[in-house]
C-alpha cells in the first residue's frame, strides 16, 4: 500500500481516464480478496468437518451441486459482474467526439529509443516531451517507426500499444497543471528501460502562450 502514490503509480490518478483505471483496479483487487477469503474458508471447513454416512445418490447430488455452483455459476457470475463494471469504463476511455469542442490532436511516434512528438496544426516537433492544456481532452495519434512500443502515462490514463504501420488513438486529460511522467510499457530492445518522457500540463491560457511561442521558434 505504500507504493500507491508516486510519479509512476496508476493508483494516484490525476485525470478522468486514470481515475477509471484506478477504480477498476480497486474493484478487481477487492473482488480477489473476497474470493480468496471464501476459498480459504471453504478449505478450512472441508479440512475440519466430519462427514457422516452418505449413500451413493446423496453423495452424487452434493458433488453435482458443488460442480454446478463452483464450476459454472460462480465463474460466470463473477465475469459478468466484472464486465458490467468494466465495459462502461472502457467506453468512457474511447476517443469519442466532444460536443462543442475541437479535441487537440498530437502525433506521437515511438523510436528505438525515443519519442517523436508532433503538433500537426502548429508545425511543432518535440523530443521526449508533450505539452497539453489541463482540464481538456487530448487525442494522441500513436504509431511506431520500428518495433512495438506502448505509450503509458500512469497518472493520466491507460497504456496503448504503438504498432508499425498502424495508428491507435489514446485520449488523455490532466485535471490540474503539472508535470507527469510516462514510459514505454512494452519491451522494445536494449534501450527500453531508458525510454521515458514527460507530459507538461499547462493552464489553458499558459498552453496557448506556449503554443504561440513554440510556433514562433519553429
Amino acid at each position: 500500500m505504500t507504493a500507491c502514490s508516486g510519479p509512476y503509480s496508476a493508483l494516484d490518478p490525476a485525470g478522468p481516464a486514470a481515475l477509471d483505471v484506478a477504480r477498476l483496479w480497486w474493484a478487481m483487487a477487492s473482488f480477489a480478496v473476497v474470493t480468496l477469503l471464501v476459498v480459504v474458508s471453504l478449505w478450512l471447513y472441508a479440512v475440519k468437518r466430519r462427514p457422516g454416512e452418505l449413500d451413493a445418490a446423496r453423495a452424487r447430488r452434493i458433488q453435482n451441486r458443488w460442480i454446478i455452483g463452483g464450476g459454472l455459476i460462480l465463474p460466470i457470475s463473477s465475469m459478468a459482474l466484472l464486465l458490467v463494471f468494466g465495459i462502461p469504463i472502457g467506453y468512457r476511455m474511447l476517443p469519442l467526439p466532444v460536443a462543442g469542442q475541437q479535441v487537440l490532436q498530437i502525433e506521437v511516434t515511438g523510436h528505438q529509443w525515443w519519442w517523436q512528438v508532433r503538433y500537426p496544426e502548429a508545425d511543432i516537433e518535440l523530443r521526449n516531451e508533450l505539452h497539453i492544456p489541463a482540464g481538456q481532452p487530448v487525442d494522441l495519434q500513436l504509431t511506431s517507426n520500428d518495433v512495438i512500443h506502448a505509450f503509458w502515462v500512469p497518472r493520466l490514463g491507460g497504456k496503448l500499444d504503438m504498432l508499425p504501420g498502424r495508428t491507435n488513438v489514446l485520449r488523455l486529460q490532466a485535471d490540474q497543471p503539472g508535470t507527469y511522467h510516462g514510459q514505454c510499457a512494452e519491451f522494445c530492445g536494449t534501450g527500453h528501460a531508458h525510454m521515458k518522457f514527460t507530459v507538461h500540463a499547462h493552464a489553458p491560457d499558459d498552453f496557448a502562450a506556449w503554443l504561440e511561442g513554440a510556433d514562433r521558434d519553429e
